[in-house]
């Protein structure tokens, strides 16, 4: 919402220079800041796999959308080469990315050209985005907008969010709120426009906003002004795709950003210098995320979950097998303490998945061996949503966990060296 802030020294994003303290509206998030998270909300709602940005700047948007689970091309697009040329190492994968894989592949590429260029690389997306864009296009461009974005490139849904200029009187001394901006449209022109377009190309629209006005001024409507287009039909075919001709208009990305930050920290040997001039040459910006759908990064996910629940279970199993061997020795040992990283810290179960646990095979010991069935280890949640069968779970596994003769179990020795130190 919007509010008189006698703390504010600027407008709209920063755009303006400082004004009187007691006329400034401050909106609360920022105005920028709401109209990412409405574009979040609506992915989160609709859960596109490949999603585009135009006009995507600074890649704010592209970088708050990154973590969504269901995006797996992620594309932004601008024509001003200084705002791309260092914001490729803020989209490449973290650390914790490596550590904790997505489930699905994840690619994001930067492109440097117009937004009313064809490039067939956009062709075939579920949502193009064009945030604070439109507004930006002289009129020549504004006219062929529509025919590429609408016309050529036609995804199933478009967001497009521009001023609302019946909100301008509200801030002092603004005819329009950015030096750069073409034209800024009253509510009744910004509607005109996207019923004609949407007519026009099979779509239908529907109307909202962000940045509520303040209090005794609700007539204005809102601040910036969102049009939310959906193809009739939903998305385009496969065929209608592959009848276009290959078209790639789109400039060179060139820097040694395009190449993941953990390649250089984990794998150096990758970096050879006779390559690098190939490397340079590449033609966009272009980062992969590390997921479950590649084998390695599969196999080292289920590998670690396997052993944390086989010794999760082997230090639970200890204090028991100590009582029945008679080792508690005069005074009784308090087995809390062993338990309780488990109960306190560790999954909390519903009904259905204990009782599923509680009927699967059970661990035992023989000698100093402790096994614990594949079963068993299917029946916990997460390794149940990472493996499919027991087959599955042993041939991933096999080369790096100890198995029974039959590989029907996991094999641990029962004590360690650690066992000893906290006294189990």
């Amino acid at each position: 919402m919007a509010e008189n802030n006698l703390q504010c020294s600027s407008v709209v994003d920063g755009n303006f220079e400082e004004v009187p303290r007691e006329t400034a509206i401050q909106f609360k998030p920022p105005l920028y800041r709401q109209r990412y998270q409405f574009v979040k909300n609506l992915v989160d709602q609709h859960e596109p796999k490949k999603v585009a940005d135009l006009g995507c700047g600074d890649t704010s948007l592209l970088r708050l959308l990154k973590v969504n689970p269901c995006i797996e091309l992620l594309v932004g697009v601008d024509i001003n080469e200084d705002k791309l040329r260092w914001r490729g190492d803020s989209l490449a994968p973290f650390m914790g990315d490596f550590l904790k894989p997505r489930d699905l592949n994840l690619t994001i590429t930067l492109y440097h050209g117009s937004v009313v260029e064809r490039d067939s690389r956009l062709l075939g997306f579920d949502l193009i985005t064009c945030i604070e864009l439109i507004e930006h296009l002289d009129s020549g461009d504004l006219a062929r907008f529509p025919e590429v974005v609408f016309g050529y490139l036609s995804p199933s849904m478009i967001v497009i969010s521009t001023p609302n200029s019946e909100f301008n009187p509200l801030f002092p001394s603004v005819t329009l709120r950015d030096s750069d901006h073409k034209f800024e449209w009253t509510r009744m022109e910004f509607q005109t426009w996207a019923l004609y377009v949407a007519n026009r190309y099979d779509y239908s629209v529907e109307f909202t906003g962000v940045g509520e006005p303040p209090a005794g001024a609700e007539n204005v409507g809102y601040c910036t002004q969102i049009g939310i287009f959906h193809k009739n039909g939903g998305k385009a075919t496969e065929a209608c795709v592959s009848e276009q001709h290959d078209q790639h208009v789109y400039k060179a990305r060139q820097g040694l950003t395009m190449l993941p930050r953990l390649v250089l920290i984990f794998h150096p040997q990758a970096i050879l210098l006779p390559h690098l001039p190939k490397m340079l040459r590449l033609q966009v910006f272009t980062t992969s995320y590390p997921s479950l759908q590649q084998e390695r990064f599969f196999k080292l996910v289920l590998v670690n979950e396997v052993s944390q629940q086989v010794e999760s279970l082997r230090v639970s199993h200890l204090p028991r097998r100590k009582e029945q061997d008679g080792e508690r020795g005069d005074k009784p040992k308090d087995i809390g303490g062993s338990k309780a990283p488990v109960s306190c810290f560790g999954p909390v179960f519903t009904e259905v998945e204990k009782a599923k646990i509680e009927n699967s095979p059970k661990p035992f010991c023989v000698g100093d061996k402790f096994f614990v069935p594949l079963q068993r280890l299917l029946a916990y949640p997460r390794l149940n949503r990472l493996c499919a069968n027991e087959e599955m779970m042993r041939s991933v596994i096999a080369d790096s966990i100890p198995l029974s003769s039959d590989g029907s179990a996991v094999v641990a020795d029962l004590c360690n060296y650690f066992d000893e130190q906290f006294e189990f």
